[in-house]
Protein backbone atom coordinates (compact mmCIF):
# COMPACT_ATOMS: atom_id res chain seq x y z
CA UNK A 1 0.00 0.00 0.00
CA UNK A 2 1.52 3.50 -0.83
CA UNK A 3 0.02 6.52 0.57
CA UNK A 4 0.97 9.89 -1.05
CA UNK A 5 -0.26 13.52 -0.27
CA UNK A 6 -0.86 16.02 -3.27
CA UNK A 7 -1.92 19.27 -3.48
CA UNK A 8 -4.34 19.94 -6.27
CA UNK A 9 -2.20 20.94 -8.94
CA UNK A 10 0.02 17.48 -8.47
CA UNK A 11 -2.82 15.40 -9.32
CA UNK A 12 -2.58 13.91 -12.97
CA UNK A 13 -5.30 14.55 -14.96
CA UNK A 14 -5.68 10.41 -14.79
CA UNK A 15 -5.17 10.52 -10.89
CA UNK A 16 -8.15 13.47 -10.64
CA UNK A 17 -10.80 11.61 -13.13
CA UNK A 18 -9.93 8.14 -10.58
CA UNK A 19 -10.67 10.47 -7.48
CA UNK A 20 -14.25 11.94 -8.80
CA UNK A 21 -15.20 8.40 -9.84
CA UNK A 22 -14.77 6.29 -6.99
CA UNK A 23 -16.10 9.11 -4.93
CA UNK A 24 -19.38 9.56 -7.34
CA UNK A 25 -19.57 6.00 -7.40
CA UNK A 26 -19.67 6.06 -3.17
CA UNK A 27 -20.69 9.05 -2.26
CA UNK A 28 -23.79 9.48 -5.30
CA UNK A 29 -24.68 5.99 -6.67
CA UNK A 30 -24.16 3.76 -3.99
CA UNK A 31 -25.03 6.30 -1.19
CA UNK A 32 -28.25 6.91 -3.31
CA UNK A 33 -27.52 10.97 -2.42
CA UNK A 34 -28.64 12.46 -5.58
CA UNK A 35 -26.48 15.77 -4.81
CA UNK A 36 -23.39 17.53 -6.52
CA UNK A 37 -20.01 15.82 -5.58
CA UNK A 38 -18.01 18.23 -7.15
CA UNK A 39 -18.13 21.15 -4.76
CA UNK A 40 -15.45 23.85 -5.91
CA UNK A 41 -13.21 22.86 -2.66
CA UNK A 42 -11.05 20.39 -4.30
CA UNK A 43 -8.56 23.07 -5.94
CA UNK A 44 -7.85 24.70 -2.40
CA UNK A 45 -7.46 20.52 -0.22
CA UNK A 46 -4.51 18.51 -0.44
CA UNK A 47 -5.58 14.54 -1.44
CA UNK A 48 -4.35 11.84 0.10
CA UNK A 49 -4.40 8.53 -1.94
CA UNK A 50 -3.92 5.03 -1.32
CA UNK A 51 -2.84 3.12 -3.71
CA UNK A 52 -2.64 -0.78 -4.09
CA UNK A 53 -0.34 -1.79 -7.47
CA UNK A 54 -0.94 1.56 -8.92
CA UNK A 55 -4.92 1.31 -8.36
CA UNK A 56 -6.68 3.63 -6.48
CA UNK A 57 -7.89 1.88 -3.36
CA UNK A 58 -8.43 4.57 -1.00
CA UNK A 59 -8.93 8.37 -0.70
CA UNK A 60 -9.67 11.47 1.46
CA UNK A 61 -9.26 15.08 1.72
CA UNK A 62 -7.82 17.30 3.69
CA UNK A 63 -9.53 21.32 4.17
CA UNK A 64 -7.61 24.31 5.83
CA UNK A 65 -8.90 25.85 8.37
CA UNK A 66 -11.74 28.34 7.12
CA UNK A 67 -12.63 26.42 3.80
CA UNK A 68 -15.47 23.94 5.32
CA UNK A 69 -15.09 24.71 9.48
CA UNK A 70 -12.94 27.16 11.41
CA UNK A 71 -10.52 24.30 11.77
CA UNK A 72 -8.71 22.07 9.25
CA UNK A 73 -10.65 19.66 8.34
CA UNK A 74 -10.87 15.68 6.99
CA UNK A 75 -13.19 14.62 4.33
CA UNK A 76 -14.65 12.71 0.99
CA UNK A 77 -12.83 9.99 3.40
CA UNK A 78 -13.63 6.94 0.77
CA UNK A 79 -12.36 3.10 0.28
CA UNK A 80 -12.70 1.35 -2.88
CA UNK A 81 -15.61 -1.37 -2.32
CA UNK A 82 -13.50 -4.25 -3.10
CA UNK A 83 -10.99 -2.82 -0.81
CA UNK A 84 -13.61 -2.41 2.20
CA UNK A 85 -12.64 -4.63 5.42
CA UNK A 86 -9.07 -4.98 4.80
CA UNK A 87 -8.48 -2.01 7.29
CA UNK A 88 -7.44 0.71 5.37
CA UNK A 89 -9.73 3.14 6.68
CA UNK A 90 -7.42 3.49 10.11
CA UNK A 91 -3.85 3.91 8.41
CA UNK A 92 -4.98 6.16 5.73
CA UNK A 93 -6.79 8.55 8.79
CA UNK A 94 -3.87 8.05 11.03
CA UNK A 95 -2.22 9.56 7.81
CA UNK A 96 -3.89 12.36 7.45
CA UNK A 97 -3.56 13.55 10.94
CA UNK A 98 -0.41 12.94 11.51
CA UNK A 99 0.47 15.21 8.67
CA UNK A 100 -2.23 17.73 9.84
CA UNK A 101 -0.32 17.92 13.38
CA UNK A 102 3.42 17.56 12.68
CA UNK A 103 3.56 19.35 9.13
CA UNK A 104 0.95 21.95 9.29
CA UNK A 105 1.31 21.82 13.35
CA UNK A 106 -2.47 22.30 13.95
CA UNK A 107 -3.54 20.98 17.10
CA UNK A 108 -7.47 20.55 16.32
CA UNK A 109 -9.28 18.61 13.33
CA UNK A 110 -13.17 18.79 12.57
CA UNK A 111 -15.22 16.63 10.87
CA UNK A 112 -18.64 16.10 9.53
CA UNK A 113 -18.77 12.49 10.12
CA UNK A 114 -21.59 10.06 8.98
CA UNK A 115 -23.19 8.95 12.13
CA UNK A 116 -22.87 5.04 12.01
CA UNK A 117 -19.14 5.95 12.09
CA UNK A 118 -19.08 7.59 14.95
CA UNK A 119 -17.32 5.04 17.32
CA UNK A 120 -14.46 4.48 14.83
CA UNK A 121 -13.51 8.01 14.78
CA UNK A 122 -13.56 7.66 18.30
CA UNK A 123 -11.08 5.25 18.30
CA UNK A 124 -9.00 7.82 16.27
CA UNK A 125 -9.21 10.46 19.14
CA UNK A 126 -12.44 12.40 17.38
CA UNK A 127 -15.26 13.52 20.04
CA UNK A 128 -18.53 14.09 18.99
CA UNK A 129 -19.50 18.47 19.69
CA UNK A 130 -23.34 18.57 18.02
CA UNK A 131 -26.35 16.14 18.15
CA UNK A 132 -26.98 13.80 14.44
CA UNK A 133 -28.26 16.52 11.88
CA UNK A 134 -28.99 15.08 8.33
CA UNK A 135 -26.70 16.37 5.61
CA UNK A 136 -27.79 15.15 2.00
CA UNK A 137 -30.57 13.29 3.47
CA UNK A 138 -27.80 11.26 5.75
CA UNK A 139 -27.41 10.79 9.15
CA UNK A 140 -24.53 12.79 10.34
CA UNK A 141 -22.39 14.83 13.54
CA UNK A 142 -19.80 17.26 13.71
CA UNK A 143 -16.60 15.67 15.66
CA UNK A 144 -13.59 17.37 17.28
CA UNK A 145 -9.94 16.13 17.09
CA UNK A 146 -7.92 17.38 19.69
CA UNK A 147 -4.20 16.41 19.68
CA UNK A 148 -3.00 15.12 22.94
CA UNK A 149 -0.67 17.03 24.92
CA UNK A 150 2.81 15.26 25.32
Amino acid sequence: MKWEIKTFEQLSLQELYTILTLRTDVFVVEQACPYPEIDGKDPNCLHLLGTDNGELVAYLRILPAGLSYDEVSIGRVVIKPSHRGKGLGRPMMEQAIHFITNEWKESQIKIGAQAYLEKFYQSLGFKPVSEVYLEDDIPHLDMLYRKPVN
